[in-house]
Formats: structure tokens, C-alpha cells, sequence
């Protein structure tokens, strides 16, 4: 773990988070925290805003994202504010989209999961960096992970399949979905839901295999996103099984 911490107090770090701070909205922020679920017993519980809008983070990353090396990047990711963990994911997906050190970066997001600890930051990343990595290579660390205790790295192992969505490999989707159709978590009910109505849009019959077999006892929320693209009758038809 130690290859990937860094003090943090580069001149390009100590820049990018004064930039940061010169972005923020008390009252954005206040709105935050309420959409994030941040109160007691929920899924956000204690996390923290700035109250920094995503276009204004996207236009920071665009400036700094080749000057900030990834040891530092993974500082900003190690902070209480939920705007430079989410700065910090922008940035290490545009550095490997950029081919910058992918194995690099491919393992210090695993390694650092603990900060990836919400739906928006999981979602922005995973399938970018974990996914594409894995396009052609082995993917049990999907199945470690969606075994997980944490429900965010569940979420990460599931959101990395849209990348193997995209190329019409559908197998690995529909396993994960299986191992996740039951979670406790609304969170993992919708991203399983969306993942599964991808895999319809690309091949229907599939879906059609996994909702003939779970579509009376999966999670009501799960269905409704899993079968919003199917035509008014099986939507109906699928519905009713519940």
C-alpha cells in the first residue's frame, strides 16, 4: 500500500487544491449533502462537500491532470472532501486513457477503494480504469469483489462491465448480476438494474434468460430498470410475476 501514498505537498498539489477551494459554495455544498445521503445510517454518512459543480471539477482536471503525478493524485483521493476524491478519479482515468502507466493506476485503484465510497465516484470510474483493463485479461478480482463486505466496491465490480457491455461481452455481466441479483443495498439494486437493461439492449433473449429466472424474486427496483427498454407487454408481463 505504501507504493501509492504521498505527502501531498507538491507545488502542483498544493496549486490544484487552492483551485479547489476557490470553487466552493456553502450553499451548493449544504444541497450536497442531503442528495449524498450524507446523515446518520446513511450510505453517504459523514462525508463532505465543497459544494463544487462537476463541470467546474472536469474544467480543473483538464488544466492539471498531466501535471499532477499519480502519487499525488492519490493524496487528493485520501481527503475528507468529497470534491477532490472525485477530481482525483477524473484525473487518474485521464491519465490512463492518455496510456499513462495503466498497470500503475489499474492497481492503485484497487489498492485505494476505501475512498471510492460513492455511487457517483464508483460510476465515473470503474468501468474506465477496472473495466477497460480487464477487457483482456482474467477477471476474478470482479467476483472478489462483489463479495464484498464494502457495498461500494460491490458496485465497482458490477459497474466495470459496461466496458465489456460495449464490446458485446455480456457473459460476466450476467454472472455478477447473478451473484448480486440478492443484495440488502437499494444502491446495488439499481446498478445491477442498469447493467442487466444494457445487456438487453444489446442482446434482448439474454436478458429475457435471466429475468425468466429471477424476475419474481429480485428486488423491485432492480426490475424496473432491468426491463425499461422491453416493449409495454413484457414490461407488464414482468411486473406481475412480482
Amino acid at each position: 500500500m505504501a507504493l501509492f501514498l504521498s505527502m501531498g505537498n507538491s507545488k502542483d498539489y498544493l496549486t490544484i487544491t487552492k483551485q479547489l477551494h476557490s470553487l466552493a459554495n456553502p450553499a451548493k455544498a449544504k444541497d450536497c449533502q442531503w442528495f449524498f445521503k450524507t446523515g446518520v445510517g446513511e450510505y453517504g454518512e459523514g462525508d463532505q462537500f465543497l459544494g463544487i459543480t462537476v463541470p467546474a471539477q472536469r474544467k480543473v482536471v483538464n488544466v492539471y491532470w498531466d501535471q499532477l503525478t499519480i502519487s499525488d493524485t492519490l493524496s487528493l483521493l485520501h481527503n475528507q472532501y468529497h470534491e477532490y476524491r472525485l477530481t482525483a478519479l477524473l484525473i487518474l482515468v485521464k491519465k490512463y486513457q492518455k496510456n499513462q502507466n495503466q498497470d500503475e493506476i489499474y492497481r492503485a485503484y484497487l489498492a485505494n477503494t476505501k475512498w471510492i465510497n460513492n455511487w457517483d465516484l464508483v460510476d465515473c470510474s470503474a468501468h474506465k480504469i477496472v473495466g477497460d483493463y480487464l477487457l483482456t485479461r482474467p477477471r476474478d478480482i470482479l467476483y472478489k469483489l462483489a463479495k464484498s463486505s464494502s457495498m461500494w466496491e460491490r458496485r465497482i465490480s458490477i459497474i466495470s462491465t459496461f466496458a465489456f457491455i460495449a464490446q458485446n461481452d455480456l457473459s460476466d455481466a450476467l454472472k455478477l448480476s447473478t451473484i448480486l441479483v440478492n443484495d440488502k443495498q437499494d444502491l446495488l439494486h439499481k446498478a445491477v438494474g442498469w447493467v442487466l437493461r444494457e445487456v438487453g439492449k444489446k442482446d434482448q433473449s439474454q436478458l429475457i434468460k435471466f429475468l425468466d429466472t429471477h424476475g419474481s424474486t429480485m428486488p423491485r427496483t432492480m426490475l424496473r430498470y432491468a426491463i425499461e427498454k422491453l416493449s409495454p407487454d413484457k414490461r407488464t408481463y414482468y411486473l406481475s410475476l412480482r
